[in-house]
């Protein structure tokens, strides 16, 4: 039986889209599965987190994933629109949200097609790789997700005829995903042991491997 562990991952985070190439290599070339397990980011499930935080906590974010980029050659950008909208004026995050809970769903109804780690792939380099503006307009999100061997429009459909059900899996991921350890993304997640953080996945193969991770 081959191994395989669970990635929590979110459409807003810049270091969950940092991390996929490597993930996708690993998953590629080695007898390994990843479970993709979609979550809301955290300033949806917690409006108020980038209130209360340190403004250096943003800062150093910034900074350090516009560098993580560089350092692994990947095109990035903060996305144009935000996938997550703010309120300037407050710095709180309202629950009417016109991008993030789409895509939420429509990476669980993906994963539910077998087709997860390809799409998020897909759908996070049109994001963040800066390539495109207004990615949420016109074809954008339908090219990726042909990209990815999937159609857009019958995803949509799927989720518009039962929304209660992607909404509770994506409940259920965030509640699997404290259970791992952690409520931070990307988390990986191995027999119970969590890997916070794009920076720990070399330590997630380095477990892998004493596990008996084999090539392909």
């Amino acid at each position: 039986m081959s191994l395989r562990f669970d990635l929590f991952w979110s459409f807003r985070s810049p270091y969950s889209y940092l991390l996929l190439p490597r993930v996708v290599d690993l998953v590629t070339n080695h007898d390994v599965a990843c479970d993709i397990r979609i979550v809301f980011p955290i300033a949806v499930r917690q409006a108020d987190f980038f209130q209360k935080v340190d403004p250096l906590w943003m800062f150093y974010l910034m900074k350090d994933t516009y560098r993580e980029a560089q350092y692994l050659g990947m095109p990035y950008r903060w996305p144009v629109p935000d996938p997550v909208v703010m309120d300037p004026a407050t710095r709180l995050y309202p629950a009417e949200q016109p991008y993030i809970h789409r895509l939420s769903m429509l990476g669980v109804a993906a994963t539910e097609a077998g087709r997860g780690l390809p799409f998020i792939r897909e759908v996070s380099h049109t994001i963040w790789s800066g390539t495109v503006d207004n990615w949420h307009e016109g074809e954008h999100l339908a090219q990726a997700a042909a990209r990815a061997g999937l159609d857009l429009a019958a995803l949509d459909a799927a989720i518009s005829a039962n929304p209660d059900h992607y909404r509770s899996a994506i409940e259920a991921n965030q509640e699997a995903q404290r259970a791992a350890g952690h409520y931070g993304v990307p988390l990986m997640a191995l027999e119970g042991e969590p890997f916070f953080g794009q920076d720990r996945f070399d330590q997630l193969v380095w477990r892998l491997k004493q596990k008996g991770l084999q090539p392909r």
